[in-house]
């Protein structure tokens, strides 16, 4: 059962949350292998988009947000991109493009920042968008403020809120074949509500970076969970064990109907926006050469099939519009 955990530390300015996937993080791995051109994903790469999907529950789930959470990571290593996607009502995907060989013991550099080139980016989506308004992206490397290479997705993360939000965070992120899970630890604004959409901090925020003795003291606690203990105990032990000697206030679980589960917005109707943005010359050259145009969908696995007849519609019902930039994912 996939669940989510929201809690606040009471008196001091601390939250957390706790994110354990299992059925939806599954079902993700399944489909993967229930591909016959993909195929089942290598242990390193499994384990690094276990950890982006729970890292991508934790986030959505700690911001008052309307729209889709991204996390992308663009890799100049065997794994050329890797994306987790997160709806508001907590609906789920994640796939990755593997494109050379992995060893079993790759590090996270080794996969995505062989070159020290690689990125990570979280783009916020809003559902309803104004007129013209563009999602909000972040971008940080995946190298340290050294330049040394990051081999903690955890590590990259924590970076990004500070700059995102400044606000200190700790991470910790683990996944196996069966679940995927997480924590974060984070210290409240002082005004206000820190958000990952790029709102004006206030100076005493940053100020306080690194020097609050309460956050600092329970993120110690937080780091010291352990990557087997997160993924084999449940809920209430691992708080327990934790933070012992903390008092902490509670939220309702997201658990059952409110739980994440695996959910993908492919569709009929966005492929053929799709094939719309192709131009019908590209369109066309696509039909002579193979007959017809099939679309399958990295995260779930389903096929469309347009034949001469569908491509035609397409471009007679829109009435010849200009090329869209929409892109199915």
């Amino acid at each position: 059962m996939s669940e989510i955990h929201k809690f606040l530390f009471d008196g001091l300015p601390v939250r957390g949350v706790l994110v354990r996937l299992t059925g939806a993080w599954t079902e993700i791995l399944r489909r993967r292998a229930s591909s016959s051109a993909a195929g089942v994903y290598p242990l390193p790469v499994q384990n690094m988009l276990g950890e982006m999907v729970a890292a991508a529950t934790l986030m959505q789930s700690n911001i008052k947000f309307n729209g889709s959470l991204i996390l992308q990571i663009l890799g100049d290593g065997p794994v050329k991109l890797a994306v987790a996607e997160v709806q508001p009502d907590f609906g789920l995907r994640a796939t990755a493009t593997v494109t050379g060989e992995i060893t079993p013991d790759a590090s996270l550099s080794m996969l995505v920042n062989a070159g020290n080139q690689g990125k990570c980016a979280i783009t916020l989506d809003p559902k309803d968008k104004f007129p013209g308004q563009q999602p909000y992206q972040g971008v940080v490397p995946l190298f340290g403020d050294k330049h040394e290479k990051l081999e903690k997705l955890s590590e990259v993360l924590e970076h990004y809120m500070l700059q995102s939000e400044q606000l200190d965070t700790t991470l910790v992120l683990a996944a196996d074949d069966k679940v995927a899970a997480g924590l974060l630890i984070q210290r409240l604004p002082l005004q206000g509500a820190g958000n990952l959409a790029g709102s004006l901090v206030s100076q005493a925020n940053e100020d306080e970076i690194g020097i609050n003795e309460h956050y600092n003291r329970i993120a110690i606690l937080a780091s010291s969970l352990k990557r087997e203990e997160l993924l084999t105990l449940d809920v209430e032990t691992i708080l327990r064990r934790l933070f012992w000697e903390e008092k902490l206030s509670r939220f309702e679980p997201l658990v059952g109907d409110a739980a994440p589960r695996f959910s993908c917005t492919c569709g009929r109707d966005r492929v053929s926006r799709m094939i719309l943005g192709l131009g019908m010359e590209e369109a066309q050259s696509i039909i002579a050469e193979r007959g017809d145009i099939e679309v399958g969908c990295e995260f779930c696995g389903a096929q469309y099939r347009f034949d001469p007849i569908d491509v035609a519609q397409i471009f007679r019902v829109t009435g010849d519009l200009p090329p869209s930039s929409a892109v199915v994912q």
